[in-house]
C-alpha cells in the first residue's frame, strides 16, 4: 500500500501531525533509475540528502526541479509519496561533508503544486 499525498485526508492529517525529523530515507526516480538516500537533519539545515561531488546523480538534480519521492519514516510501516521540491544544493569544502553536496528537500503543498504546474502551460 502506498499512500499519495492529496489522493485522500487521511495522508493530508498524517502529514500534518508527521515532523520531518520521523522520515529516515527517500526514495526517488532519476531518468529511469531508482535512487534511496538517507535524510539528514542538523541544528542549521533540515530534510537534506548528501550527493557525492563525483556523482551522476548530482547532474540530474537542479535547484527548483520537482520529483515525486517516496518517504520512509519511523512512525509508518508504508512509504508516502509526495511531490517535492529540490530547494538548495550546496557544496561542503570543508568538515564531516567534505566532497559532497547537500541536496535541500522541500515538501511542497497542495497550492504550490498547482502553481508549479501552471507554469509549464
Amino acid at each position: 500500500m502506498q499512500n499519495n499525498v492529496g489522493d485522500n485526508s487521511w495522508s493530508r492529517k498524517f502529514l500534518q501531525r508527521l515532523q520531518p525529523d520521523k522520515f529516515y530515507c527517500v526514495e526517488f526516480m532519476v531518468n529511469g533509475l531508482p535512487y534511496l538516500f538517507k535524510i539528514w537533519n542538523t541544528p542549521s539545515r533540515q530534510m537534506f540528502i548528501m550527493v557525492k561531488e563525483s556523482s551522476d546523480t548530482l547532474k540530474r538534480l537542479k535547484e527548483g526541479k520537482s520529483f515525486n519521492m517516496k518517504y520512509y519514516s519511523s512512525v509508518s510501516g508504508y512509504p508516502i509519496e509526495l511531490k517535492t521540491k529540490i530547494d538548495y544544493l550546496t557544496k561542503e569544502k570543508n568538515g564531516r561533508f567534505k566532497n559532497h553536496y547537500l541536496v535541500g528537500l522541500k515538501m511542497l503543498s497542495d497550492q504550490e503544486i498547482l502553481a508549479n504546474s501552471l507554469k509549464t502551460f
